[in-house]
């Protein structure tokens, strides 16, 4: 035998409650995260916890085997298809058959991809391609599988990787771990820098945080045998987890350095108990805890779904409590009636009989989702109208002609070093008249409106998303660099006629337009502020699109946000009576006597928003120039 199997654990695993309690700690933060609870802001680093668990479970079970001499490779994904598959491809059954139901065209074509990447174990690279992760559920209804796409690959490379090292290099088994572990957390400190959506999607970003938990199995770390030190390194851990889920935001820059808080926390809880009982060990092991665990891989994979039905509102709305309370039982059902039997009971199969199955359930997904995009999401389930209206949904006016997108208007999947003053801050000498525009990406839709309604002005553009445009904005630090080069750099050297103002705006957050205005005039800076638009709870072209097929002409009205009209009339009085500044209220430009505007052109079934809060190109023109026709826009 070699030194380095000798160090490898000689003993099955025995059952530890504590690290099920610590799975229902897992899904509980990225369930209350999604729910969108500002308690746990950060809770969706559940995930990276389940993924050092997973490493140290997976590593552990392994290398027992390799030291008992009776490792297969084939024997190991036998037990990863057991424990992965019939739970996952039944909730993708039931959501495939709602979908197919309920979606719109586009909508379905979107999920019929998505079908196939989770199918196929690739659902991290299809959303690092084609989304991010704080997006809307109705956009992506199968986006957590991403992270079973990670754990899916590494159970592949895994084994590879074992034999190999074996192979090559039979004593360097724990070298390997260590090199491959500060490679990873090498790559995804750099990459997330550069490109957050990468980091945080990639396999090859996020391997370090599962080989934790196999340095953890492989006895790389202290045995913690001091109660006392054990208390301690639980408290931490919990202590680590618990900062990450209340501070860390979707502004964090993550995962990169920052996933070592709930990474270590939860290598440290797991770490005290191999040793023995901790107070936190104790409380994680409670048997309602402990059930949460057993149930938290089911539990994760039905939430999003119920979460995306609840954003849908096609049954109504439901209210948090009761999403909480279908996920657990939708996630018991699955795990008692899916999960059990194929792991333990009478359905746990093995060789031909399981693999031939399996790939023959794939198959028939990814002949599903192959049919859906070849008929182009099914049209026929909805009126011509409907189906007219929906093409809307999607459609993606934040494109380069619109906002000038990445150059001119800056969002999480760019950076700073985007943007381009040559282009954004371009001032035409034939033109008397220059404004700046400046805001978030509802600031960003307008740019092209007032580029083509004031064609003898100079439109400048400083947009960034989620930014409002304040002295010191909260968020990235793309957003802080932009506007600091404008308040600090640009503007006290390059005059404009008005600072164009325009944002989400939020009441708890006027203190920092307030700011932004009394450093304008302090600089002799004339100010045209812009008020908010009218929202909804979900995108306006799927609630239009419902009312048609549905015969309900009043659906949308009553999913406007009641937040919308009584902000406007507060900023206004606001503008008017304390900041002294022009106002433009671009709710009352499309609202009157509680009735919306939602077409920006009726006679072709054109929306008036193209999601829930921003115009289509079509809308912002449309209003742009009903502001200036009606001389509520007054630009000198």
């Amino acid at each position: 035998m070699s030194s380095s199997e000798a160090a490898l654990p000689h003993h099955r695993l025995k059952y530890r409650p504590d690290i099920d309690g610590l799975r229902a700690v897992a899904v509980l933060s990225v369930l209350f995260f999604h729910l969108g609870s500002s308690k746990t802001p950060g809770g969706f680093v559940g995930v990276d916890v389940f993924f050092v668990i997973s490493g140290y479970l997976i590593s552990y079970i392994v290398f027992s085997e390799v030291a008992e001499g009776r490792f297969s490779v084939v024997s190991f994904y036998e037990r990863r298809i057991r424990r992965i598959f019939p739970a996952l491809f039944g909730m993708l059954t039931a959501f495939t058959v709602f979908a197919c139901i309920y979606l719109l065209p586009n909508e379905l074509t979107g999920f019929a991809n998505s079908l196939i990447a989770a199918t196929m174990s690739v659902s991290n690279i299809y959303f690092w391609l084609h989304s991010g992760y704080f997006d809307s559920p109705t956009s992506n209804p199968l986006l957590h599988t991403w992270s079973l796409g990670v754990e899916e690959q590494f159970y592949i490379v895994f084994p590879i990787f074992l034999v190999i090292v074996r192979k090559f290099f039979p004593q360097r088994l724990r070298t390997a771990v260590v090199v491959l572990f500060f490679v990873s957390l090498g790559a995804s400190a750099w990459i997330v820098y550069y490109h957050t959506v990468t980091a945080f999607y990639m396999l090859y970003t996020r391997a370090w945080e599962l080989l934790i938990g196999t340095g953890l199995s492989l006895g790389m770390f202290p045995r913690l045998t001091n109660l006392w030190v054990r208390n301690a390194a639980s408290l931490a851990g919990i202590g680590l987890i618990a900062y990450a889920d209340i501070f860390y935001t979707e502004h964090t820059l993550f995962p990169g350095l920052s996933a070592l808080v709930p990474v270590v926390g939860s290598a440290l809880i797991i770490g005290a108990g191999e040793a023995g009982q901790s107070l936190v060990g104790s409380v994680l092991a409670w048997r309602p805890v402990v059930f949460i665990g057993l149930i938290s891989y089911s539990l994760y994979l039905w939430h999003w779904p119920v979460i995306v039905v609840q954003h849908l509102r096609v049954f109504g709305p439901m209210e948090h409590g009761i999403v909480l309370f279908t996920s657990l039982l939708l996630g018991f059902l699955s795990w008692r009636f899916v999960e059990r039997p194929f792991r333990s009971g009478p359905l746990k199969l093995s060789g031909r009989r399981l693999f031939l199955p399996a790939a023959a359930v794939m198959l028939i997904f990814v002949a599903a989702g192959s049919a859906i995009l070849v008929g182009g999401g099914i049209p026929g389930r909805f009126t011509p109208q409907a189906v007219q209206v929906a093409s809307s949904l999607g459609r993606t006016d934040m494109e380069h002609d619109l906002t000038r997108f990445p150059v001119c208007f800056i969002d999480p999947e760019s950076s700073y070093r985007q943007y381009n003053p040559s282009v954004c801050l371009h001032r035409d000498p034939a033109r008397t008249k220059t404004y700046l525009l400046m805001g978030d990406s509802h600031a960003a839709v307008l740019w092209s409106a007032l580029a083509q309604s004031l064609p003898n002005a100079n439109i400048l553009q400083a947009t960034a998303t989620p930014c409002k445009p304040y002295l010191h904005p909260p968020g990235s630090d793309d957003c802080k660099q932009l506007f600091r080069y404008i308040f600090e750099s640009y503007l006290p050297s390059n005059p404009v006629q008005a600072l164009i103002l325009e944002g989400r705006w939020r009441e708890d957050e006027l203190a920092g337009l307030a700011e932004t205005i009394a450093w304008a005039k302090s600089h002799q800076v004339p100010v045209v502020l812009f008020g908010n638009v009218p929202e909804y709870d979900e995108p306006l072209p799927r609630l239009l699109a419902y009312s048609i097929s549905w015969h309900r002409p009043d659906l949308s009205a009553k999913h406007r946000e009641p937040y919308s009209q009584p902000l406007d009339a507060k900023m206004q009085n606001l503008a008017a009576n304390t900041w002294h500044v022009p106002y433009v209220s671009l709710y009352q430009a499309v609202c009157n006597n509680g009735a919306c505007q939602e077409y920006a052109d009726a006679a072709h079934q054109v929306p008036l928003l193209t999601d829930d809060d921003h115009f289509s190109r079509q809308g912002a023109l449309d209003v742009v120039q009903k502001v200036i026709a009606e001389g509520t826009l007054r630009l000198n």
